[in-house]
């Protein structure tokens, strides 16, 4: 191996950068003679925030700017977390290998001090995914948007902004904020994003990446992948309310997801299981089931 020096994209939040940071310290250790860096900048997705994602292009933009210098020769892979991902990558830039998963389960964060839930105050939250769940869960409470790096909606939370915010339990355990966590949601009470709390690692196409053999997990993939499947199956984009959760046992995957139909507020879930050896195809197939329910009415 001739690589002597790998640079590392990232967005420039904290969390962000703990999760390059993870995937240089693989390199580091597997691979001691070869030099790592971090390149951080800052995206689309992080400039604009006072307007929710669905309306200015979906989660891709937290993407592009990493895809351009990947693209451009200045960095050699990018991290990213794998719910952020669009569910079509160009060729030329595959997805080279998923991280073994962190908690996949949503959260209930209150503010700093707080014991109890205050029902007057609105609850905050970034993605039509956990809102229309949550109206079933909190049918008494209003949903309020809030956006930026998990810093700053901590911060807005303490401020007095909001009753509570629904957060992934995976961000906030890589940030060492887990005391901060009131409550955990079942990935049955709030089914999570497709690949939420598995990093992926992106490269080029025309590039030796030998180097991160062994850090990807082959549970992860298949259930990611299967996610995915679902997802890009129903022509969900990452800012689309669909949700798909894939555990993998012995062998064996089970897939649950949710399908969203925004002109009349209704959704379904379902579950599928087979062989992870077959996860994209499970993916279509839980997605094609519960597109023909919708279909002829069976909604949740």
């Amino acid at each position: 191996m001739r690589t002597t020096k790998i640079v590392i994209g990232s967005r420039e939040s904290s969390l962000a950068v703990v999760q390059s940071a993870m995937v240089q310290d693989y390199i580091r250790t597997a691979h001691p003679e070869i030099e790592t860096e971090i390149l951080t900048m800052k995206t689309t997705g992080d400039k604009i925030l006072d307007r929710t994602l669905d309306k200015i292009g979906g989660k891709g933009l937290f993407v592009k700017e990493l895809a351009r210098a990947l693209q451009e020769g200045r960095t050699d892979l990018s991290v990213h977390s794998l719910k952020d991902m669009p569910m079509e990558v160009p060729e030329e830039l595959p997805l080279l290998a998923f991280s073994r998963r962190e908690d996949p389960r949503d959260v209930l964060v209150l503010p700093k001090g707080a014991k109890e839930l205050d029902r007057t105050r609105p609850l905050g939250c970034s993605s039509m995914r956990r809102t229309i769940q949550l109206k079933k869960l909190f049918p008494d409470m209003e949903v309020k948007s809030i956006r930026g790096n998990l810093q700053t909606r901590l911060r807005k939370l303490d401020e007095g902004g909001y009753s509570a915010l629904i957060l992934a339990a995976a961000g906030m355990k890589r940030m060492g904020l887990e005391d901060r966590i009131h409550r955990y949601f079942t990935t049955e009470e709030m089914i999570p994003a497709a690949g939420q709390g598995i990093l992926a690692v992106q490269g080029r196409k025309d590039r030796d990446y030998s180097f991160l053999e062994g850090f990807g997990d082959p549970d992860s993939w298949d259930a990611g992948c299967a996610e995915r499947a679902f997802v890009r199956r129903l022509d969900g984009g990452c800012s689309s309310p669909i949700a798909a959760y894939g555990e993998v046992r012995d062998g064996s995957l089970r897939l649950t997801g949710l399908y969203y139909r925004e002109e009349n507020g209704t959704y379904i879930t379902g579950s599928i299981s087979g062989s992870a050896s077959q996860a994209e195809e499970l993916g279509v197939a839980l997605a094609d089931r519960l597109r023909e329910s919708k279909e002829k009415g069976e909604l949740s």
